[in-house]
């Protein structure tokens, strides 16, 4: 089994009802919109999806609702991992029989400081789940939301166990050199590095793509960047990327959105998280048009 993802990929957000629930109207409207406007993938109910704060019956009904309207399940990968294995099977299994291109695997992150035995038996439990229609699996490494990492060392021995089902990484830790190291362990493991920042050395063959939250609200110069080299557009993704420095970044994507798209619907976030605050948002958007105008003129 064989990654069959690369480029750009959105980590796309979930947009959510007045209840509270995940509007599937919204979600795949905007998953749509990013499919034709520059992203060469997505990444459903991942951190900047909120999947974590929704239940299991809500996460498939996401899935399905990609399914049901026709969304080309080969460009998506979705997030299956969950603290209670059983959770995470069931949710891997249900992206494995509705077709989707790979699953996205948290640690389970409850209990920190566990050994490398238990987290080898959490996806030896995803693997004999979905022998019957297997799915390739996507580590996420996010140590500062998971508290679990996937270290260099137990990588190699998953690849070691399972080599026809791990193929890749999606990494969300910041550092370039965990990244460098896990795209090094193998050249058919593809590493995803969470930001538009690595484009240039993804092409370069470095790594598979990037998998970013930004690539919401600037997946054409992110395109341009990926496809073309564009320098001056990868200069006005990161641009954007940084407006978020120190802000909560899924709530001011979702707020952007609501922006870019004229629909106040999309800046909706599921508690924990809270709405984007008044200042940050003005101060985003005022950055976003500024870099936009930039580009036009």
């Amino acid at each position: 089994m064989t990654n069959t993802l690369s480029g750009v990929i959105a980590a796309v957000a979930t947009p959510i009802d007045e209840s509270g629930a995940p509007d599937l109207k919204r979600a795949v409207n905007l998953a749509r919109y990013l499919l034709d406007n520059g992203c060469d993938g997505l990444n459903v109910l991942g951190t900047t999806g909120e999947a974590t704060s929704f239940s299991l019956d809500e996460r498939k009904g996401v899935m399905d609702a990609y399914k049901t309207n026709g969304l080309p399940l080969h460009r998506l990968m979705v997030g299956t991992g969950a603290a209670a294995v059983s959770d995470a099977v069931a949710l891997t299994r249900h992206a494995a029989e509705l077709g989707f291109a790979g699953a996205l695997v948290l640690p389970p992150f409850y209990y920190k400081g566990v050994p490398d035995d238990g987290l080898v038996a959490y996806i030896d439990a995803l693997v004999k789940a979905t022998e019957r229609k297997p799915i390739p699996i996507y580590l996420y490494h996010f140590p500062a939301m998971s508290g679990l990492p996937w270290h260099i060392t137990l990588i190699g021995r998953l690849l070691d166990s399972f080599s026809s089902r791990i193929v890749g990484l999606k990494d969300s830790s910041g550092d370039m050199g965990y990244a460098r190291s896990a795209a090094a362990i193998s050249k058919t493991f593809a590493v995803f590095p969470s930001t538009e920042a690595c484009l240039s050395e993804a092409r370069s063959g470095v790594f598979a793509g990037c998998i970013s939250a930004t690539a919401n609200v600037n997946s054409d110069l992110c395109a341009r960047a990926w496809s073309q080299g564009d320098t001056g557009a990868l200069d006005a993704a990161v641009a954007i990327r940084k407006l978020f420095d120190g802000k909560p970044l899924v709530s001011g994507v979702k707020a952007l959105l609501a922006h870019i798209h004229g629909d106040a619907g999309l800046a909706r976030v599921k508690p924990p998280l809270a709405p984007f605050s008044a200042a940050d948002r003005a101060s985003v958007i005022a950055g976003h048009d500024a870099v936009r105008a930039k580009r036009v003129a």
